[in-house]
């Protein structure tokens, strides 16, 4: 979900998965299709009813999200349109930038506040995840976190977080 230009697409196929991409914006799924023609791609997003690519697709053993969730006003969506197209027990792993208290203190004291968040960037983040709203975001959806990890920099000032959930049971 949010399959972009369709690289990681190509690279976890490259890995011997078999992988369908989806992303809202139809300039980069035109580009995914274009480089990409073996690999099937579809212009939905998580507003979208997820029956709607269970017509071509059958359900999926896992959902990876790559830097997606923060760009969304209702973030719930990504979870339930997940939910929708995945497996009982299925995964989704999600990354997202990490903010946590002590990155967002030093951001503060630094005075890179307005510069790391780039309130003026069209289209930029809306929401911004430490490890406990994200983790808090998978348990209200219907996931339960399994496994949680800090990427770039170093401890509790990473630039972005890795969370793996399993769908859990009707």
């Amino acid at each position: 979900m949010g399959a972009g230009n369709g690289a990681l697409c190509a690279d976890l196929q490259r890995a011997g998965y078999d992988v369908v991409g989806t992303d809202y914006d139809e300039n980069g799924i035109a580009i995914a299709r274009q480089t990409y023609p073996r690999l099937p791609f579809y212009t939905y997003g998580v507003q979208h009813n997820p029956t709607l690519l269970l017509e071509t697709e059958a359900k999926f053993d896992l959902v990876v999200s790559t830097e997606v969730v923060e760009h969304l006003y209702n973030p719930h969506q990504l979870f339930s349109y997940a939910s929708g197209v995945l497996n009982e027990g299925g995964h989704l792993l999600v990354t997202t930038p990490y903010h946590g208290y002590w990155k967002n203190l030093m951001l503060a004291l630094l005075g890179k506040w307005d510069e790391h968040h780039a309130p003026l960037w069209y289209g930029g983040h809306v929401k911004f995840f430490s490890k406990q709203s994200l983790r808090q975001l998978f348990a209200d959806t219907g996931f339960d976190p399994i496994e949680f990890h800090g990427v770039g920099r170093f401890p509790y000032f990473w630039k972005s977080m890795v969370v793996l959930g399993r769908k859990r049971s009707q």
